[in-house]
């Protein structure tokens, strides 16, 4: 069965996501709209999302902040590894 695509996704998403992206499945032979498909095809078999989706508990959350925006308590390296070593 062949069917003709003449629907159309508008997406805005961050540059360099969508360039990683595309490195990506350009090694596999794929491009965006291959991807898509593929996301939505799963989507539609499995009557949900592909993947699990989990709601962060607030040590992960804690951890994403911190890595998107860091600051340290920490007045040197040394005194951070002081830290570390004596919770060992």
């Amino acid at each position: 069965m062949h069917t003709t695509k003449s629907t159309f996704i508008r997406a805005r998403i961050e540059p360099k996501l969508k360039r990683g992206a595309e490195r990506v499945l350009r090694t596999l032979g794929m491009n965006t709209t291959d991807a898509i498909t593929v996301f939505l095809t799963q989507v539609t078999l499995q009557n949900g999302l592909p993947f699990a989706v989990n709601i962060p508990n607030k040590t992960t959350v804690a951890a994403l902040d911190e890595r998107l925006n860091p600051r340290s308590a920490y007045k040197s390296a040394d005194e951070m590894l002081g830290d570390i070593l004596k919770s060992r």
